[in-house]
């Protein structure tokens, strides 16, 4: 049977100790109130939402897969757990004040129709924070990262885990990746307003930042809009968006 333990374990080893200063990043970029219902979307088995629980927030932690929910369930049972789907998420509109979803968006089919469901469970003025592995810009760094990745990550796997074939995607996965400004352009097609990212360690991880619009003619305007067929003359512009 599949040991999340040493899945766990495997992972931290990956990020070289890097996945806890991550996910403080990720709920600090959150500014969480208080008594705020908090969606963690591909929630695995509760990692990031019991970070986001002892930040004050009233978490409901979602995943695709039933063994991490249930594994969840059984660590943290002060967590709401669901079985559920990023393209079609089981709760009514304006249900949430934040959504955040780390190193899960590109494991989803459709990535946008996600970030829609997204948008559509979010408060007006909800923000969304997604933590995801990325494309370092400078040259020397991305050298390095994709050195890491072809020689000494299966060295890490095949010492840690005796899941390779999961590694392997996962390698795959992050290469075949959109860079930042993609994600961003993204952000700003399901709708969202005051689309930002900055990068974590290099650019390995980006930390994108959005907010839905409060205007309720606005939000109006949105839905119409995305009910509307994508221009194929647009569909892959590339739109820059950086934190300074």
């Amino acid at each position: 049977m599949y040991k999340r333990q040493g899945y766990d374990r495997t992972n931290a080893l990956l990020s070289g100790g890097n996945s806890v200063l991550w996910r403080i990043s990720t709920v600090r970029a959150l500014k969480i109130q208080p008594g705020e219902r908090v969606l963690d979307v591909a929630a695995g088995t509760g990692t990031s939402s019991k970070a986001l629980a002892r930040a004050g927030a009233k978490v409901v932690a979602l995943d695709f897969s039933p063994g991490m929910v249930a594994e969840g369930r059984k660590r943290h049972p002060d967590i709401e757990f669901i079985v559920g789907d990023a393209e079609a998420l089981p709760f009514p509109a304006a249900s949430f004040d934040a959504v955040t979803i780390s190193f899960g968006l590109r494991n989803v089919r459709n990535p946008q129709a996600a970030l829609g469901e997204m948008y559509r469970v979010l408060k007006p003025g909800g923000r969304i924070v997604i933590c995801e592995f990325s494309h370092p810009p400078a040259a020397l760094v991305k050298a390095g990262y994709d050195s890491y990745m072809k020689y000494l990550m299966p060295v890490i796997t095949s010492v840690a885990s005796t899941h390779k074939d999961s590694y392997r995607y996962l390698m795959e996965s992050i290469q075949e990746w959109p860079e930042q400004s993609v994600l961003s352009q993204w952000l700003r097609g399901a709708g969202f307003t005051r689309v930002a990212y900055r990068n974590l360690t290099g650019g390995i991880v980006a930390l994108h930042r959005a907010r839905t619009p409060e205007d309720s003619k606005v939000r109006e305007s949105v839905g119409k809009r995305r009910a509307r067929p994508a221009s194929p003359s647009t569909s892959s512009v590339s739109i820059p968006v950086q934190e300074p």
